[in-house]
């Protein structure tokens, strides 16, 4: 299954009972998003929401990467594309990100997950990673602001000095480093994606509606849009002066 109807299948879309599995297919370009990809991505989200029989959603990529962040020649080409200057009536950048799900969302990370991969990472709430996996803000190095959550989510789950470290050097972080920084939650084995399926499945198997309220609570207790409001006006006054 897929959303939208190109013959280019940008965002794949696969039920395993309770658990939906939603890839990223731009393998050509480790995955990054360009527009039609982010509108699909959040599509695809919002049918899981409102589908009460699935219960846990795993965001993933093809080929064996998540994601490179935005596809700066599109944004180049067509900055409208995936930047507006209006947050409150749009997506995010990525896609989903600005997107309150009632259920939980795992990242199955193998491969790159850099610059607005990082962010949608950030935005799950559980991250897997296996012995390929590569996180880093990338986007550093090209001058390009973090714009999609990850000045806020990232600082929220390692602490704002390793974040800073992070967002200030655009460094690589692997697999181990990522797991002792908090920032993966889990190591798999083997790949990524079949350890975030068992994981899935348990968070499935245990009563939903108690589930969904505990985590609705510490999402209320600390929301992140005030801060994303906050990032959106620095990244796009730094866009405005590139």
């Amino acid at each position: 299954q897929s959303t939208g109807t190109s013959n280019k299948q940008l965002v794949l879309v696969q039920r395993t009972g309770p658990v939906t599995v939603i890839t990223i297919n731009r393998p050509e370009v480790y995955n990054a998003v360009n527009g039609p990809t982010a509108r699909e991505l959040s599509s695809a989200f919002r049918n899981f929401e409102n589908d009460t029989q699935a219960y846990v959603a795993i965001l993933t990529g093809s080929n064996g990467n998540f994601c490179a962040g935005a596809d700066l020649k599109a944004v180049l080409e067509d900055p409208s594309s995936l930047i507006s200057s209006d947050f409150s009536s749009t997506d995010g950048p990525m896609g989903p990100s600005r997107l309150r799900l009632t259920k939980p969302t795992i990242a199955a990370i193998s491969g790159y997950c850099v610059a607005g991969g990082l962010e949608l990472s950030c935005w799950c709430d559980l991250r897997v990673v296996d012995n390929t996996s590569i996180f880093g803000v990338y986007c550093r190095l090209r001058g390009v602001p973090l714009i999609d959550g990850g000045t806020v989510r990232l600082a929220k789950l390692i602490g704002r000095s390793a974040a800073l470290d992070l967002i200030l050097t655009g460094r690589s972080v692997k697999a181990d480093e990522a797991l002792s920084l908090k920032l993966a939650n889990y190591k798999a084995e083997k790949d990524a994606l079949s350890r975030a399926l068992e994981l899935a499945m348990l968070i499935a198997s245990h009563p939903q509606k108690c589930l969904r309220s505990d985590r609705a609570a510490l999402y209320d207790a600390d929301p992140d849009e005030p801060g994303m409001k906050v990032e959106w006006i620095h990244g796009l006054r730094t866009l405005e002066l590139s």
